[in-house]
């Protein structure tokens, strides 16, 4: 069962990053993998059970990307906005762009109540719980700050994937997305030249 359940994820991929959730055909793709829709809808329900599948399984690969910056940045405060600058990059990603940017909020409802996003913004909080304690962040409500960052780097990605011009949006929000995340900081950071 997990087999055909992984099986109907990864060909769920392909057909909605190459034709859009809305035009993949259910008949194609268990055909394309040798199953029924029967098996389809025993696994995920339905088709929109199915994309929430594949947006979990796309948005956890995400989450180990921006993660992955943030150490590469150091951790802490760096650590920090090189997560969100790297989550908002993302939208540049055609398969991310079309499946988890523009599909999933338009078929599955608000991104900020998905469970991989609630995931995200635990990693988030024990973050800014870290630097409010080592006295970088103001000391505010560590929820509170941690859903405005999240939020400043979905909403920013979801501007960038939505654009006409996705490569000129995306330094005008990485740069709006800095500035409002250094509004924490107890105290100015440091000019970088």
């Amino acid at each position: 069962m997990e087999a055909n359940r992984a099986r109907l994820i990864a060909a769920a991929r392909a057909a909605f990053a190459e034709h859009g959730f809305a035009a993949a055909s259910m008949d194609d793709l268990t055909a394309a993998v040798r199953l029924t829709r029967g098996a389809l809808y025993h696994s995920f329900g339905d088709k929109r059970g199915l994309l929430a599948a594949v947006v979990a399984q796309i948005d956890g690969e995400m989450a180990q990307r921006a993660q992955a910056a943030a150490e590469a940045a150091g951790g802490g405060w760096p650590g920090l906005l090189a997560e969100g600058r790297a989550y908002i990059r993302m939208a540049l990603d055609p398969e991310i762009r079309r499946i988890v940017l523009l599909d999933g909020p338009a078929f599955l409802g608000d991104p900020s109540q998905w469970p991989s996003q609630n995931a995200c913004l635990e990693v988030t909080q024990r973050t800014v719980a870290r630097l409010i304690a080592d006295g970088v962040l103001k000391p505010v409500d560590i929820e509170a700050a941690a859903r405005l960052l999240n939020g400043a780097a979905l909403n920013a990605a979801l501007w960038v994937a939505s654009s006409q011009a996705p490569e000129v949006v995306l330094p005008k929000a990485v740069e709006a997305f800095e500035c409002l995340s250094e509004g924490l900081l107890a105290r100015p950071a440091p000019a970088t030249s």
